[in-house]
């Protein structure tokens, strides 16, 4: 019997890696011969880097770059040798996290950090190089990121802007000539999560701008710039960013990593997916253990599970869902796909006792899936 365990974490008590312990100790106390393989997963939210270096198997690298306001710091990205492929996420460099919530002021803020991050990786001999971008204090369109690569963004007298989101109304021409000619040769996959346009309604300056500092009037500004700019864009690499699913992510970044790094926008869990040559590795496989800290709404868009259920249902293997709770209704459950399911509340005293204990109940819940519909 061959059974894949493939979860993401348990939000604040169960890393991915501690799930697959879990669960790989209960299947071998009921079934010692069991072929158990783990392929841990994420949605490219926290974690993700030690999911990613699980399959990657790289070394962190410390550069000293420029945060989103210009200060040099120093940030770290993931760089395996013997693949040529590096994991950086743009939070490190240009990120909400590296300050505090008086500072954020996304309208002065720059992408420019995340380029060095890349420019550093090239010049390290990456060949592949995979960029997740949450997190970001920025929504300067990637302009900042796109300098540090050798892009130039010109105003009306043919003078460079600083590459600010409050300039993206200033640039009247892009510079493409001066780009490292090693970017051609690299494969940037991009992680992308969120589906929102560049500018509107559902843009990048109206929905995110103000959790980055942002007040009603920079919002108008931002939202202004980034449809300005957008109208350059389209002149210079004939691609209307509007039309280009997530677009507006990490305050533009979405759009300029397509049209800036040639980069494919994909959901984080494919990406992964992809990384851990997921779908071969299910070959022969029975059952796939799956499971998150919580399986509500949230999970039929672009989570993990729904990553796992995808490749399952293609190769028609059941799937078993274990996870902290679950706030779907059966037949919502049914439409999902799983074909078991339980939850650690059903074992636990109370929700702080499932916290603290939650690797033996999952020990436990899997000790009962296994006599139940393995032996």
């Amino acid at each position: 019997m061959k059974i894949i365990i493939a979860p993401d974490k348990f939000k604040n008590s169960l890393s991915a890696l501690g799930f697959c312990n879990a669960v790989e100790t209960g299947i071998h106390k009921v079934i010692p011969d069991a072929e158990i393989v783990a392929l841990p997963l994420a949605d490219g939210g926290d974690g993700t880097i030690d999911i990613i270096n699980f399959y990657l198997g790289g070394e962190t690298v410390k550069v000293m770059v420029h945060n989103p306001f210009f200060k040099l710091i120093e940030a770290s990205y993931l760089y395996a040798e013997h693949s040529k492929t590096a994991f950086i996420e743009m939070a490190e460099a240009s990120g909400y996290k590296l300050l505090k919530t008086e500072e954020l002021d996304c309208k002065h803020a720059t992408t420019y950090g995340t380029g060095e991050l890349i420019l550093d990786a090239i010049n390290k001999g990456a060949k592949t190089i995979i960029l997740g971008i949450g997190g970001s204090a920025t929504n300067d369109c990637g302009i900042g990121m796109a300098k540090a690569l050798g892009y130039r963004f010109l105003d009306d007298f043919d003078e460079g802007v600083k590459p600010i989101g409050a300039n993206l109304s200033r640039i009247k021409t892009i510079d493409t000539s001066r780009v490292n000619p090693k970017l051609k040769d690299v494969e940037i996959k991009v992680a992308c999560d969120v589906a929102n346009p560049l500018y509107g309604e559902h843009g990048a300056a109206q929905v995110y701008a103000k959790q980055k500092g942002a007040t009603d009037e920079d919002v108008e500004l931002l939202d202004q710039g980034l449809k300005d700019f957008s109208k350059i864009i389209e002149k210079t690499f004939n691609i209307n960013p509007q039309k280009v699913e997530g677009a507006g992510a990490a305050g533009g970044m979405g759009i300029a990593s397509k049209i800036f790094l040639n980069g494919d926008l994909k959901p984080g869990v494919e990406l992964i997916k992809e990384l851990a040559d997921f779908d071969n590795k299910l070959q022969g496989a029975d059952w796939i253990i799956t499971g998150e800290g919580r399986l509500d709404g949230q999970t039929l868009s672009g989570k993990t599970i729904q990553g796992v259920l995808s490749s399952a249902k293609a190769k028609q293997i059941k799937v078993a869902a274990f996870c902290g709770d679950i706030r779907l209704s059966e037949k919502e459950m049914q439409g999902l796909g799983t074909d078991y399911s339980d939850k650690v509340l059903n074992y636990s005293k109370s929700t702080d006792d499932a916290m603290k204990n939650v690797k033996d109940y999952v020990n436990q819940m899997t000790k009962k899936f296994a006599k139940t519909l393995l032996e």
